[in-house]
């Protein structure tokens, strides 16, 4: 049976009936965790797999944010706390070599993390390249301040995740280091000229073209189109996305509940996907936003099928890994990292 175009948060560390009977009927394609999903390992796994029951998939996409540094659903006293992205990019300089292997180490470890819990996918790496004067929700969050440096970190991050068998999420494209408001709650508008942004903030993305899955950026530039934001531009997708980066793999919207977009949920999400997004996420566990979300979210067909099930086929099994010898490796490049910054 086909799933529909959406991915969907819930409310809790377990079901309600509501959200069975919910899942059930309507059948997204996936699923995302975020903090009020998270208890106890135990607790985690339990409700993956009652998530999975749900659409009669054993294999559904599970979903999280798990960055490091303050974008970290899984933490203490269960998970450990891995490093922020600015941590390799404080490396980067002194030591190319050590700031990759550092990247990979990290995210193979939060891969081993998620591979415990039948979590499949990591919305990460970044490719958000941060200016002065940008607001804060990137920040530290980054790679660092050139596409190039940028594109390398994302790239051992990406590996990293892959080598653990979890499928990443190239975010936020075609860019949001420029923003100088927090998507989440309003809209974010870039007067950049075109070709500084092609040179800069969308050159970061290109090298990562490659990848099976992406989450659009909710910004506004305005030198291409100034009435709506990437995820809601037929235009951004079209020609910059799908066009100048390259990107041919599956897109997903960012959260259509964060208030950078206007009108309704439904609006919105009908707005994302009209646009070329393939599949729309919902995040907030609103069951009365879900139904919205659902109504609006055609089953899967054509090419956005094809690109949903080249995403699956993409994630392949996790290769061996001492995570002891790892975590030692990363902490003594952390360290390093440290000394540099101090």
């Amino acid at each position: 049976m086909s799933s529909r175009a959406f991915i969907t948060g819930v409310s809790g560390l377990v079901l309600t009936a509501d959200e069975r009977a919910f899942l059930r009927a309507e059948r997204p394609w996936g699923f995302i965790l975020f903090k009020r999903n998270i208890d106890t390992p135990s607790q985690v796994a339990d409700l993956v797999s009652e998530l999975r029951r749900c659409v009669d998939d054993g294999d559904a996409p599970v979903l999280i944010d798990q960055e490091g540094g303050r974008v970290q659903r899984l933490g203490p006293p269960h998970w450990p706390v891995y490093p922020a992205g600015a941590a390799f990019a404080s490396l980067y300089g002194a030591d190319s070599a050590a700031a990759t292997r550092a990247a990979f180490l990290a995210s193979r470890l939060i891969a081993a993390d998620l591979g415990d819990l039948g979590i499949t996918v990591d919305c990460l790496p970044l490719a958000d390249v941060p200016v002065a004067g940008a607001d804060a929700v990137i920040g530290n969050r980054a790679y660092g301040t050139t596409p190039d440096q940028v594109a390398v970190i994302a790239r051992a991050v990406t590996d990293g995740l892959a080598h653990g068998g979890v499928l990443p999420v190239l975010k936020h494209i075609p860019g949001h280091g420029r923003a100088t408001a927090d998507s989440h709650h309003r809209l974010p508008v870039v007067d950049t000229p075109a070709d500084e942004l092609d040179r800069t903030d969308f050159a970061a993305f290109r090298p990562l073209a490659d990848l099976a899955m992406a989450m659009t950026a909710h910004v506004v530039f305005s030198a291409l189109d100034a009435a709506q934001p990437a995820t809601t531009s037929a235009t951004m997708i079209e020609r910059v996305i799908r066009g100048s980066i390259g990107f041919q793999g599956l897109l997903m919207s960012d959260d259509v509940s964060m208030n950078a977009l206007q009108g309704t949920i439904a609006q919105r999400t009908r707005a994302a996907l009209a646009a070329g997004c393939d599949i729309a996420l919902h995040c907030n566990g609103n069951m009365d936003e879900m139904r919205a979300v659902a109504a609006e979210a055609p089953l899967l067909a054509g090419l956005p099928l094809g690109r949903a099930d080249a995403a699956r086929a993409a994630r392949k099994p996790a290769q061996p890994f001492d995570r002891i010898a790892g975590r030692a490796e990363l902490n003594e490049l952390l360290a390093r990292a440290q000394g540099l910054s101090a």
